[in-house]
């Protein structure tokens, strides 16, 4: 039986990019512990599916929970009540007034938002400037707007949208997702990481801005979390072998295992924690 701290029956939780990736391995168990779970993604295309896998999952649970355990055994754990919803709620959230409509929409439709959790990000593999003996392609400047717009902004600009909302409630929670290259850089990865260092330092700044306010603002970097479903098997296999042999842990992680992480940030189990940023990467960043 876990912690009632743990249960989020009865909150909101909006997950951006949540149709595929990390996104998705966070609203599952974030619905799994009894969330009402509002995914967005730039299209329908992931994010209906993810939905339905997500709500089959949510029911086959309960109906496990509610099945009738012999009395010999443990009383099995405490049910989170009625199946949560689990919708979705397309737009680019990259730009102002999309990301003001999601937030706006989950908010009329499910009349408050508790948790929001900044997912989406992208990376793209190339030096800022040309490297001498290679032809790869640098970086442009529409790639500078793309990945800082991706992996900056949008946090940004959602946490922007949804913070009238927490602080008339003097209540909330944001969870950003960062990287494990924050902590050592990378080779082809500067833009990248220098977009997922901006939200390291809004994490922080945010969470003292709104401390007083009893709203907590943490981060989560993740290492390396192949999704063979969106990826496909030989990409997902490629990174599973290069990370073997990066981190300490010898693998990859798994989309579940940043949900798990994201659950401990979105209930009340946490809240005495803010402006921190948790490293998720099987060691990957020890230096």
């Amino acid at each position: 039986m876990l912690p009632e701290e743990f249960d989020l029956a009865g909150k909101v939780v909006l997950v951006t990019g949540a149709g595929r990736g990390i996104g998705s391995g966070i609203a599952e168990v974030l619905a799994e512990a009894g969330a009402t779970v509002a995914i967005n993604a730039l299209t329908s295309t992931f994010a209906d599916p993810t939905a339905q896998a997500i709500r089959e999952r949510v029911e086959r649970q309960q109906r496990d929970r509610a099945a009738p355990v012999p009395a010999e055994n443990v009383a099995p754990p405490r049910s989170t009540g009625a199946m949560p919803a689990i919708e979705v709620f397309t737009g680019d959230v990259t730009q102002t007034a999309s990301a003001e409509a999601v937030v706006q929409r989950v908010l009329e439709r499910f009349g408050r938002i508790d948790v929001l959790v900044n997912n989406l990000g992208d990376a793209i593999m190339k030096p800022l400037v040309a490297l001498p003996d290679t032809r790869t392609r640098t970086i442009d400047d529409d790639d500078l707007q793309r990945i800082l717009d991706l992996n900056a902004m949008a946090t940004f600009r959602c946490t922007r949208a949804v913070g009238p909302h927490f602080l008339a409630r003097r209540s909330g929670k944001v969870i950003n997702i960062a990287s494990y290259t924050v902590a050592g850089g990378g080779s082809r990865v500067v833009l990248y990481t220098a977009a997922k260092a901006a939200v390291v330092g809004f994490t922080r700044a945010q969470a003292r801005e709104w401390a007083p306010y009893n709203i907590q603002v943490n981060a989560i970097a993740p290492g390396l979390f192949p999704d063979p479903r969106t990826q496909g098997e030989q990409a997902a296999q490629s990174a599973d072998q290069y990370v073997a042999r990066i981190a300490p842990l010898g693998r990859a992680g798994r989309l579940r295992e940043v949900g798990l992480l994201a659950l401990y940030l979105a209930s009340a189990a946490s809240d005495y924690m803010t402006g921190q940023t948790l490293y998720l990467d099987g060691g990957a960043s020890i230096r």
